[in-house]
């Protein structure tokens, strides 16, 4: 529905009130569509904010648009920063296991919002807590806060994780 949505709406080109329309709608244009709206950094604020579940998790158009945000926030190597990863809102639930362990707890709240991990991010994600170098600290100084952030992470921590928090 949403690609035949996209050909009614780009019918006569690209609308300039774009950011007018449901970000899911976005996810089947291009940056290069939106550029006439906005730069890539938007069209990606947008897209981080879109229901990315609309697409398959290892489609390639799910795979490109994470290629084509990284190449427009000029993300060097594999490490995200704070601000790129708000910008990459949901799109943070694709990267890889490598991402995750140079962004130390910079993914982390993001990646406790995603639907489901990979094993490879799951034990990205254990590593990078247990090393206690995220701003949590290591897991013997969180507090019920610190676990109300990460919550969603919670099946992933293990028991080894687990028997660290303070009760």
């Amino acid at each position: 529905q949403l690609s035949c949505l996209v050909k009614m709406v780009t019918l006569r080109g690209i609308p300039k009130d774009l950011d007018n329309y449901p970000e899911d709608l976005l996810l089947f244009l291009s940056p290069s569509d939106y550029a006439g709206t906005g730069g890539c950094r938007q069209y990606f604020a947008n897209i981080g904010q879109a229901n990315l579940d609309v697409l398959q998790r290892e489609s390639s158009q799910r795979k490109q648009l994470l290629l084509e945000a990284l190449a427009c926030l000029k993300i060097p190597g594999t490490q995200v920063n704070e601000e790129n990863a708000e910008i990459l809102g949901r799109l943070v639930c694709d990267l890889g296991g490598e991402y995750i362990r140079s962004s130390g707890g910079s993914l982390l709240k993001r990646l406790s919002q995603c639907e489901s991990l990979l094993p490879d991010q799951e034990e990205a994600i254990r590593s990078v807590i247990s090393s206690g170098n995220t701003t949590f600290g290591p897991p013997a100084a969180w507090s019920a806060s610190t676990l109300n952030e990460l919550s969603g992470l919670i099946p992933v921590f293990g028991h080894s994780i687990l028997q660290k928090i303070p009760k």
